[in-house]
């Protein structure tokens, strides 16, 4: 398979470990594993002793069974564990499509949920999260407009990277109604589920439509992306066949002490949840605060859920080369928009980390040095 370079990830491998000041994240505040530890009584005894043998392809029937908790509808049997994200992500992809097939992708949107149909042959349409006055808006009649007699699969993540944009209940099931009257599978990640701002909790695709196919992990609203473990939800038995006979050809099974130290994280799902939760309100608000000093510079799109946001910059020079220039003089990393092949001078800030507003300051900083 011939596969377009993975452009986040190269400007990640380039910067995220060498600048000093992050601003650009996606993930919320990671721990160490004694912290974690400390969640579950018996769990650091429990660790030392866990077997270092192969896991069930699936995950352990101990992991499944404590995600499927996080779910209205969903069992043990529905969950299938695997290596972080891209793992199900490619898989899924391979299993369901053939060359020629036709692809509805939400957009903008994390790379590897169109590129590997791409590099399979599908043909694929962007269903574009569009600038509102207020934050971000979706067309549904734009959407079932793009509906073709080859189209296979709708791709949505919601909250989505890197707007922070978060469909309703409502829209997740008039999705569903679409998908189900044209007979489409829905994927929709959902990896930063848990952590939504406005206080509303919203249902899982997979709990809402019977080909709807859920994804999480334990990397973004959990901030454990040590861990690499994934997962994916759904009722169709049929995808849950493939799926696992495509683990067979990948990672085989999970890390067992990556699996143990997810379970102990789930247990406690919704104290990790809200701790980070409090870490992006607190930056959110200190973030606020530094874009209302600068209304003629910025757009400050506030996200719904989760700990990223996509805001506009109106400087002259372009955001790529703004972005680039600030992390050689400065150390200081921001995404911009052109990772996400997305057109405006728009780039990614992450509110999920602990240093956030100190780094903030340090951006003031450059700003009024060159900018303003």
């Amino acid at each position: 398979m011939m596969i377009n370079d993975f452009k986040l990830e190269v400007f990640f491998g380039e910067h995220e470990f060498t600048a000093p000041y992050l601003l650009a994240q996606s993930d919320c505040e990671s721990m160490t594993v004694k912290e974690l530890l400390e969640y579950e009584p018996g769990a650091e005894v429990g660790l030392i002793n866990s077997w270092l043998g192969y896991t069930e392809v699936p995950g352990s029937p101990e992991l499944r069974e404590t995600i499927s908790k996080l779910y209205r509808t969903i069992e043990a049997g529905d969950i299938i564990v695997h290596s972080g994200a891209q793992e199900p992500i490619f898989n899924f992809a391979n299993m369901l499509l053939s060359k020629g097939d036709h692809v509805i992708c939400q957009f903008p949107i994390y790379q590897s949920l169109y590129e590997v149909a791409n590099a399979i042959g599908c043909n694929v349409s962007r269903w574009e999260i569009r600038q509102a006055d207020n934050g971000w808006a979706v067309d549904f009649e734009e959407l079932e407009r793009l509906i073709k007699p080859s189209t296979k699969l709708i791709c949505l993540n919601s909250p989505n990277n890197p707007t922070g944009y978060t469909l309703t209940e409502e829209e997740i099931k008039r999705i569903a109604d679409i998908a189900q009257k044209h007979n489409l599978y829905v994927f929709c990640d959902e990896v930063y589920k848990g952590v939504e701002l406005d206080g509303i909790s919203r249902p899982w695709f997979a709990d809402v439509y019977e080909k709807g196919v859920s994804l999480g992990v334990m990397s973004k609203a959990y901030g454990l992306a040590g861990l690499r473990i994934g997962w994916v939800a759904t009722k169709d038995k049929e995808i849950q066949s493939k799926l696992i006979k495509m683990k067979h050809y990948t990672s085989i099974c999970s890390s067992s002490t990556s699996e143990f130290l997810a379970n102990v994280a789930l247990k406690h799902s919704n104290t990790i949840l809200e701790r980070n939760r409090k870490i992006i309100l607190k930056n959110l608000n200190a973030a606020d605060t530094f874009f209302s000093k600068y209304p003629q510079i910025f757009k400050n799109n506030k996200p719904v859920a989760g700990p990223i946001a996509f805001h506009k910059m109106n400087i002259d020079i372009p955001i790529d080369q703004f972005c680039n220039q600030m992390i050689k003089e400065k150390g200081i990393l921001l995404l911009p928009a052109t990772v996400f092949d997305y057109k405006g001078q728009y780039f990614r800030m992450g509110y999920g980390r602990s240093k956030f507003i100190d780094n903030l300051k340090i951006f003031e900083e450059y700003l009024l040095e060159k900018i303003i």
